[in-house]
């Protein structure tokens, strides 16, 4: 069942009737996951108030439904890149909090060993290809990637996140001719969450349902609910299964909505209460909880002990972080160069 938000900004009203084609275990997971990156993002605000996180840092509260309903479609060897929102995507993916928590702090144990920060999260393990604090810089990264593993002939594909802002950036354009021309397995996501930073999209073209800019390329393009886990992996699964089959890229505009600033230090003047409150009332975690209990999938024990356990990750990622050693200076002139033997190169 796929719905989107209207132009005013108004919630979907309707109640997600439970769709037969999920299980049990899929929403249980959809549930931990997601509370699992809340729970990270939420223990990230009050560390940055407390100065223990440093420079810029954007939570993802509110579209958790976008990671975790991609993921439950997604193989390992797929890969994913996003802008620098980017704490839930490697949860998603696989990377133990921990080392995001130690890369935020600027730690050694880091994933980037302290070198990116908040807006700089990668993981080769688990195929994340960041965090990029370029706005739109991403785009043609990701086409780049699904372009290296169609060279290579591997069945994976891309999935490329940006924000409602960045598809004002001429790259994009760019990024969106080749993918088309080549076909390549790359799925670019808009997570629309009504604004760049603290400009609406209305206010920044007249084309309002972002999806239509790739009819211009006669790309798949369609707008998708992004409050809803199973909304979202129908979509990434249509696209998928798409690109996999070599017919080349899609669009899909995920509506969503962050229920905190655009980062830290934003005074969210451009706002109402209201309007968070509204969206708020239909937040994807508790959307998903409400089908767990409907259909006695799991008792208030099991809730608690989920809580607990997500409790227990978040305590023990804030705990690896404190204790963790920072960088020594020699780490400074590290991985300026990629240092590789080439035998065509002879010293």
């Amino acid at each position: 069942m796929e719905k989107v938000i209207s132009k005013d900004k108004k919630a979907p009203k309707e109640v997600l009737k439970t769709p037969l084609k999920f299980s049990k275990d899929t929403y249980l997971k959809w549930f931990e996951s997601m509370l699992l990156m809340r729970k990270f993002e939420e223990k990230t605000g009050q560390l940055y108030i407390q100065q223990k996180i440093r420079g810029f840092c954007h939570l993802y509260i509110g579209q958790e439904a976008l990671v975790a309903g991609s993921e439950s479609v997604l193989k390992k060897d797929d890969r994913v890149i996003t802008a620098y929102r980017c704490h839930a995507h490697p949860i998603g993916r696989g990377l133990q909090p921990k080392y995001i928590m130690a890369e935020m702090f600027a730690k050694a144990t880091g994933c980037c060993k302290g070198k990116g920060g908040s807006m700089h999260i990668f993981s080769k393990e688990f195929n994340f290809f960041g965090g990029h604090g370029i706005v739109g810089g991403q785009i043609p990264l990701g086409a780049g990637i699904a372009f290296a593993d169609k060279y290579n002939g591997n069945n994976n594909v891309t999935l490329c996140y940006m924000g409602d802002g960045a598809v004002r950036q001429g790259a994009l354009h760019e990024a969106f001719n080749m993918a088309m021309l080549w076909k390549l397995p790359v799925i670019f996501i808009i997570e629309n969450n009504n604004y760049a930073m603290g400009t609406s999209v209305e206010r920044t073209s007249n084309v309002h349902e972002l999806y239509k800019i790739g009819l211009g390329y006669e790309m798949p393009s369609k707008a998708v609910d992004g409050m809803t886990c199973e909304a979202v992996h129908e979509a990434i699964e249509e696209a998928v299964t798409r690109a996999r089959k070599g017919d080349g890229p899609t669009l899909l505009e995920m509506k969503t909505y962050r229920y905190k600033g655009h980062s830290m230090s934003d005074a969210q003047t451009y706002r109402t209460k209201d309007e968070v409150k509204e969206y708020q009332a239909q937040d994807p975690i508790e959307k998903v909880l409400a089908t767990i209990k409907k259909n006695n999938w799991a008792s208030d024990s099991d809730i608690v002990s989920i809580e607990k356990k997500v409790e227990d990750i978040v305590l023990e990622s804030v705990q690896f972080a404190e204790e963790s050693p920072f960088p020594t200076i020699d780490e400074l002139y590290q991985d300026v160069y990629v240092q590789e033997d080439y035998p065509y190169i002879k010293e």
